[in-house]
C-alpha cells in the first residue's frame, strides 16, 4: 500500500545494476536477506524503507537520488534504510499508530460515557468533576499521543543514522548525503503527511520551525543529524 501511495515501480539488476549490488553487498555485511528494490520516478533525492520485517521488507529510492548522489553518499543512504529493517523500526512504527489509535477510541469512549451520564441529569460534584477530568482527557489525550508517535520517530532516525555509519564505517558518505538531500528544496511529489515519516528526510520540504513547531516533525533538523554524526567520526 505504502508503495503504491508513493508510486514506486519494482527494478531489476539488469537495469540499475550498480543499486542492486550497493544493495547486496551491504546486507551481506549486515546479515540480512535481499529485500525488494523499487524506485520513484522524482527528481527530489529521498528514499524509505517499509516492510514488517526483514523477511518482508522492500527499499525505495528516488531518481533524484541516484542523479545527485555520489556513490559514497548513495551507500550511506542505502546503509540507512537497511538499519531501519535491522532494527524493526517498520513494525514498531505500525505499533505506535496502533496505540495512538487505541489512545483516540478511548478519548471517544470517554467522551461518549460523559454525554451518556449527562444526560441522566444527575446534579452533583461527582459528576462536575468528571465531566472536567474527561473534557481534558478528551483534548489532551489525542494531541500527547501524537507527540509521543513523532518523539520516537525522529530518535529512531538517529539510530538509523548511527547504525548505517557503523555499517558503511563511513561516517562521511551519509553526512554528505544528508545535506545534499536537505539542499534540495523540491519536495517529493506523490508524498503526503501519512507516508512522510517513513523517507530517511522530510520529503514535504517544510521551512525552518520555532522550538514549538520541530515538536510536530517526523524528522530531526538534518543539522542535528549531521553533527551526531561527525562526533561519531572523532
Amino acid at each position: 500500500m505504502v508503495l503504491s501511495l508513493a508510486g514506486a515501480s519494482p527494478v531489476s539488476k539488469e537495469s540499475y545494476p550498480e543499486l542492486y549490488r550497493l544493495v547486496e553487498n551491504l546486507c551481506l555485511t549486515a546479515g540480512l536477506p535481499l529485500p525488494k528494490i523499487y524506485l520513484i520516478n522524482d527528481p527530489s533525492p529521498n528514499a524509505f524503507a517499509t516492510g514488517r520485517d526483514k523477511n518482508h521488507s522492500a527499499v525505495c529510492f528516488t531518481t533524484g537520488l541516484l542523479e545527485k548522489v555520489e556513490k559514497v553518499e548513495l551507500e550511506g543512504v542505502v546503509a540507512h534504510e537497511l538499519s531501519h529493517i535491522q532494527n524493526r523500526d517498520t513494525l514498531l512504527a505500525t505499533l505506535i499508530v496502533v496505540l495512538v489509535g487505541a489512545v483516540s477510541l478511548l478519548a471517544n469512549w470517554f467522551s461518549r460515557s460523559f454525554y451518556w451520564r449527562n444526560s441522566e441529569r444527575r446534579e452533583d460534584n461527582f459528576n462536575g468533576l468528571l465531566a472536567l477530568l474527561g473534557l481534558i482527557f478528551i483534548i489532551l489525550s489525542p494531541i500527547i499521543a501524537t507527540l509521543f508517535q513523532l518523539a520516537i520517530s525522529r530518535k529512531r532516525e538517529f539510530l538509523a543514522d548511527a547504525s548505517a555509519a557503523l555499517l558503511t564505517r563511513y561516517p562521511e558518505g551519509l553526512i554528505r548525503a544528508l545535506l545534499k538531500i536537505d539542499a534540495d528544496k523540491t519536495p517529493v511529489k506523490r508524498a503526503n503527511s501519512v507516508t512522510a515519516h517513513l523517507y530517511i528526510a522530510d520529503p514535504l520540504k517544510k521551512k525552518k520551525m520555532s522550538w514549538f513547531e520541530k515538536l510536530w516533525l517526523t524528522h530531526p533538523p538534518i543539522e542535528e543529524r549531521v553533527k551526531a554524526l561527525q562526533n561519531m567520526a572523532l
